[in-house]
């Protein structure tokens, strides 16, 4: 009882490491600045992600009357020229609509700030990029998500009773796989077909990193389940290929949710998967 239970406890522990990951390190996470202009503070976020049905806002809260802004942004990827757009003051705030885009349109921005003849620029490197997507129903979403946490959960669980010569092998890839067949194959598209207008843009038909792993992963765990299934009493069949999908599970979410995803290219008006913007965001 106590290994069941330690080992459950590290599952959860890893699963909640990894969702923050994913939080913080993907390209739809908002991008955080912090500076000084003049001797007043600057700080505040820029959005990376928002809906069709809207112009995406850029707020920043600065008191200071004496700091104005303005949003530089083109349409991406392309050449466009820059274009400005003044920011207006709301009481202590600052704000500014960038024009919404089309299913998978992305934006690239910074703002700049002016004070007394000086001026500074966030992001300082490399400017925002934001995409433009479909809503997608709560209960679609959540229960994606909750499918997909449940699949990272029970495949380091499931891992973790391999590495130990458990007995719950079997019944724990099952379960894995269900979820990552519920989650990730049959809700995944679902979500993306409200989103991006497209059911699946992973191999063969596309480049899309997050479909594509994801099909990876239920490849590997249905290898393990039929490996364990074949296996006789007191066998180890299958638990190397266990091991060997909970490794690959870590490493699929290792990657940056939303990494070489849906692009909008304005010139042919189909969808593409861009990955240089998303590797500026990361680095920058």
């Amino acid at each position: 009882m106590k290994r069941v239970i330690l080992l459950w406890v590290m599952a959860f522990i890893l699963t909640a490491a990894f969702l923050v990951w994913q939080k913080i390190s993907g390209p739809t996470y908002e991008k955080r600045f912090d500076t000084e202009l003049v001797g007043t503070p600057i700080k505040g976020e820029l959005l990376r992600t928002h809906s069709i049905t809207a112009d995406m806002p850029v707020t920043v809260h600065v008191p200071d009357e004496a700091v104005s802004a303005t949003v530089v942004w083109r349409r991406f990827p392309t050449e466009d020229p820059w274009i400005e757009l003044p920011m207006a003051r709301d009481g202590e705030v600052l704000r500014a609509l960038i024009p919404r885009q089309g299913m998978a349109g992305k934006v690239e921005y910074h703002v700049e700030f002016l004070k007394d003849g000086q001026k500074v620029k966030v992001p300082s490197d490399e400017a925002a990029v934001a995409r433009f997507k479909g809503d997608v129903p709560n209960t679609v979403l959540i229960m994606h998500i909750f499918a997909i946490v449940l699949a990272f959960l029970f495949s380091t669980r499931a891992g973790f009773e391999a590495l130990s010569n458990g007995p719950s092998l079997k019944i724990l890839s099952r379960i894995t796989l269900g979820f990552l067949m519920v989650g990730g194959l049959i809700l995944g598209p679902i979500v993306q077909k409200y989103a991006f207008d497209a059911y699946w843009t992973g191999w063969p038909l596309g480049e899309d990193l997050t479909d594509n792993k994801l099909a990876v992963g239920a490849l590997l765990w249905l290898t393990a389940v039929i490996r364990s299934s074949k296996a006789g009493p007191g066998k180890s069949g299958g638990k190397w290929w266990a091991v060997a999908a909970m490794v690959v599970i870590f490493v699929i979410f290792s990657i940056p949710h939303s990494i070489h995803g849906s692009t909008l290219d304005y010139e042919s008006g189909e969808h593409i998967q861009v990955l240089v913007d998303t590797v500026q965001l990361l680095l920058g």
